[in-house]
Parts: C-alpha cells; sequence; structure tokens
C-alpha cells in the first residue's frame, strides 16, 4: 500500500484524533500562576545574608515567601504584602519599580499601592485591597508577621 492510499484509508477520525490535541491546547487562554487562599497566620524570618534574600539587597528587589512578597521599596524601607492578588486569587503579585515602587498582579493588570490600597479597578467590580504585613528588622533578621 503506498503512502497516500494509507493515509486516505485512515479516514477523517483519524485525522481528528491527531489535531484534535492540539487544537483543543491552541484555544485555550493560559493564565500563569494558581488560584490560592490568602495566607493567614503569617509569622517568619529572613536572614538577610542569606541567598533567599540576594534580591532584597537592592532597592526594588523582591523575593516571595510562604505567598508573601517581600520587597526593598525604593527608598530602601522592607515591605511585605500578600502575593494573592484581591481580584481574582492569583498568585502572581510582585513588587515592581512602578509609579514610585507598587505591587503589581499581571493576571489581570491590578494594580495596588505600597499599603495595599487599589490603584486600578479592572472589571466592573469595586478594587478591594491586599493585604499588607508587618515587617521589623532586628540586625540581619527580618520578621515578617501579621
Amino acid at each position: 500500500m503506498e503512502r497516500k492510499e494509507f493515509l486516505k484509508s485512515l479516514g477523517a477520525g483519524a485525522a481528528f484524533a491527531l489535531t484534535f490535541p492540539c487544537v483543543q491546547g491552541c484555544s485555550k487562554d493560559e493564565v500563569p500562576g494558581n488560584i490560592v487562599e490568602e495566607p493567614t497566620g503569617v509569622d517568619f524570618t529572613i536572614d538577610l545574608n542569606s541567598a533567599e534574600a540576594q534580591a532584597l539587597t537592592n532597592n526594588g528587589g523582591f523575593i516571595l515567601k510562604d505567598l508573601v512578597v517581600v520587597a526593598r521599596n525604593l527608598e530602601g524601607e522592607f515591605i511585605a504584602a500578600s502575593q494573592v492578588c484581591s481580584h481574582q486569587m492569583y498568585d502572581q503579585v510582585r513588587f515592581v519599580d512602578q509609579s514610585g515602587g507598587i505591587f503589581y498582579c499581571d493576571v489581570h493588570g491590578s494594580r495596588f499601592a505600597q499599603d495595599g490600597t487599589p490603584l486600578n479597578q479592572v472589571d466592573s467590580n469595586p478594587a478591594k485591597p491586599i493585604k499588607v504585613y508587618n515587617v521589623e528588622q532586628e540586625g540581619s533578621t527580618l520578621r515578617v508577621f501579621e
């Protein structure tokens, strides 16, 4: 049997079986991150001299730990907020160097001031603040807590 005849004999069913996974995979709007619960009972420390804290040596740097964004703002102060966006609960909030330094979720473009106040509305629902945590530095240890 020649190749052309073989392919003809497979028919539409085989063609569908071969192409359906691609069509299905290609048509989804993939959203980065996961939908999660906002963290509760937050209370942890970070050794500022550790490799984990390397990004916190520079103003504007941040790290993610236990669903919390810990950042060194543009003025050099440590701040911390929930990594979980109040808009649709995606774990994609990061600290970015925009408008003097803000918390930003790239899933739908939610923006929050350093005190957690929403800076924009991304749909018809009223914007809600994100949770901001206390930070306390003692020597080279940074404590983040509720």
